[in-house]
C-alpha cells in the first residue's frame, strides 16, 4: 500500500501558492485493509475514507469508464491493481494531474510541471470530453489562474467547443452550474470565466441570459467599451477587486445589466428602462439555478435601482427613503451597503473609467445611516396605528435630508 498526494495541494504548492485542503490516493489497497487501519469510509460512489486522525481524505486509485450522458454517466473501478498513472490518466487536467510521494518527489507522467510553468492548462487526454462538468471547471480554472498568466491550450478549447456543440451541458444539474459559477465569481477574475465559456460556445447553454448581452452595442459616451458583455466581464472584475471572494455581490454585478439584451433593435445604442426590463430574466434565471435568496434579493435590487443610485444626487430625500425602503434596507442594512458597492462596480466596470471616483455609494450609505439613527421608539410615543409609521417615516426623511443637504 503506497500514499501520494495529487491534485490542487501539489499544484498550488508548485505556484506558490496558499495551501487548501489536501487529498491523497491510496495504490495497492482495499477497503477492508483502509478500514482495519482506522480509515472511515465515507466515499458514496467510489472508495474514499477519512484519515483516523487528520480527516483529510484518502481515495483508493481507481478508473472511470463513460457510460452514459452526463457527468453522472461513469462506472468506477477500483482495486489493488490500479496504478498510480491510471488514477492520474482519468482527472481532468494536466496541473491537477501531479502526485508527490511521501519523500516529496513528484510523479508527473503528464508534463503538468512543465505546463505549470508554461502557464497553459491543458486536459489530460481525450477523456476529457466524456465529462461536461470539464467545460466549467475549466472556466472556473481561468477565474482563478488568469492573473498568473494562464491560457487554455488550443487542442484544449477545440475539444470544449465540441463538447459544447453536442449539447451535453444541457445534461448538468443546476446545483453544480451553481457551484461552478459562485466559485469563478468568488476568484480574482471571473472575466475570464465568463469569456471562457464564450470563446468556447458553452455561455449560452448555462447562462442564456449573459451569453445574451455578448454583441448588444451601448452609447460610447457612457460605455467607451461599448458591447455589453464587455462591460459585464469588467464589472464582475472590479467586484473581485472591491469585495474580493463576495460571491453575493459578484452574483449582482453579473446580473444587473440583464435588461439590455431585451432592447428592441431601433432603439439601440440607448437602453431606456433596461433596469426594469431586467428584473424578470433576473429571477428566471435565479429560479434555473436555484440561487440562494440573499444572491437572489441582492441581484434583482441593483438590477432595479443601479441608475437610482447612479443618479443619487438628483433624488430627494423622500425618493432616497422609498428606494432604501424598496430594498428591505432598514431592516436589513447590510443589503444598501452591498448595493452601494455593486452600483460602484458598475460605474467603474467601464473602459478607462476603472479609477474614477464613486461618491454616491458612501452617500447613499450615508443616508442609510442617517434614517437608522431615528429612534423609532421616541418617535411612536403617544401615536398609534398607521400614525406610528408614517410619523417614522417622516423622521427618517429628515434625517437623510439633514445628513445629504436634500430637499
Amino acid at each position: 500500500m503506497r500514499t501520494y498526494l495529487v491534485g490542487g495541494a501539489v499544484r498550488d504548492a508548485l505556484l506558490g501558492l496558499p495551501p487548501g485542503d489536501r487529498d491523497f490516493v491510496v495504490v495497492g489497497a482495499t477497503p477492508e485493509a483502509m478500514i482495519e487501519a482506522g480509515f472511515r469510509a465515507v466515499g458514496r460512489d467510489f472508495p474514499v475514507f477519512l484519515h483516523p486522525q487528520t480527516g483529510e481524505e484518502y481515495a483508493l486509485a481507481r478508473t472511470e469508464r463513460k457510460s452514459g450522458r452526463g457527468y453522472r454517466g461513469f462506472v468506477v473501478h477500483a482495486d489493488p491493481s490500479v496504478t498510480l498513472e491510471d488514477d492520474l490518466r482519468r482527472r481532468d487536467f494536466t496541473i491537477n494531474a501531479i502526485a508527490q510521494d511521501e519523500h516529496g518527489a513528484l510523479v508527473d507522467p503528464f508534463g503538468g510541471a512543465r505546463d505549470l510553468q508554461a502557464r497553459v492548462l491543458r486536459h489530460v487526454s481525450e477523456a476529457f470530453v466524456e465529462d461536461p462538468l470539464r467545460v466549467l471547471r475549466a472556466a472556473r480554472f481561468m477565474a482563478r489562474l488568469a492573473p498568473l498568466g494562464f491560457s487554455v491550450a488550443p487542442e484544449t478549447m477545440a475539444l470544449m467547443r465540441q463538447m459544447a456543440a453536442s449539447g451535453e451541458l444541457a445534461e448538468l444539474t443546476p446545483e453544480r452550474v451553481w457551484q461552478e459559477l459562485r466559485r469563478a465569481l468568488a476568484s480574482a477574475r471571473p472575466s475570464a470565466f465568463l469569456r471562457t465559456l464564450h470563446d468556447c460556445g458553452a455561455l449560452g447553454a448555462v447562462l442564456p441570459e449573459v451569453e445574451a448581452l455578448y454583441g448588444v452595442p451601448q452609447r460610447a459616451d457612457y460605455h467607451p467599451e461599448v458591447d455589453t458583455g464587455v462591460h459585464v466581464e469588467m464589472v464582475c472584475d472590479v467586484a473581485a477587486l472591491l469585495a474580493p471572494g463576495d460571491d453575493v455581490i459578484g452574483f449582482a454585478a453579473l446580473v444587473h445589466d440583464l435588461g439590455k439584451a431585451l432592447t428592441p433593435a431601433h432603439v439601440l445604442p440607448k437602453h431606456l428602462g433596461h433596469e426594469h426590463a431586467g428584473v424578470a430574466p433576473v429571477q428566471a434565471l435565479c429560479a434555473r439555478l436555484r440561487v440562494p435568496n440573499e444572491h437572489r434579493e441582492l441581484a434583482v435590487a441593483a438590477c432595479r435601482e443601479h441608475l437610482n443610485v447612479h443618479r443619487f444626487d438628483e433624488l430627494r430625500a423622500r425618493t432616497v427613503h422609498e428606494l432604501i425602503a424598496r430594498c428591505d434596507g432598514f431592516r436589513r442594512p447590510q443589503r444598501i451597503r452591498q448595493l452601494a458597492i455593486v452600483c460602484e462596480c458598475d460605474k467603474r466596470g467601464r473602459a478607462g473609467l476603472q479609477d474614477r471616483p464613486y461618491p454616491q455609494g458612501a452617500r447613499l450609505v450615508a443616508a442609510l445611516e442617517a434614517a437608522l439613527a431615528v429612534r423609532a421608539a421616541e418617535i411612536a410615543q403617544g401615536l398609534s396605528g398607521p400614525e406610528v409609521g408614517e410619523a417614522i417615516r417622516r423622521a427618517r426623511i429628515a434625517a437623510i435630508a439633514a445628513a445629504t443637504g436634500k430637499g
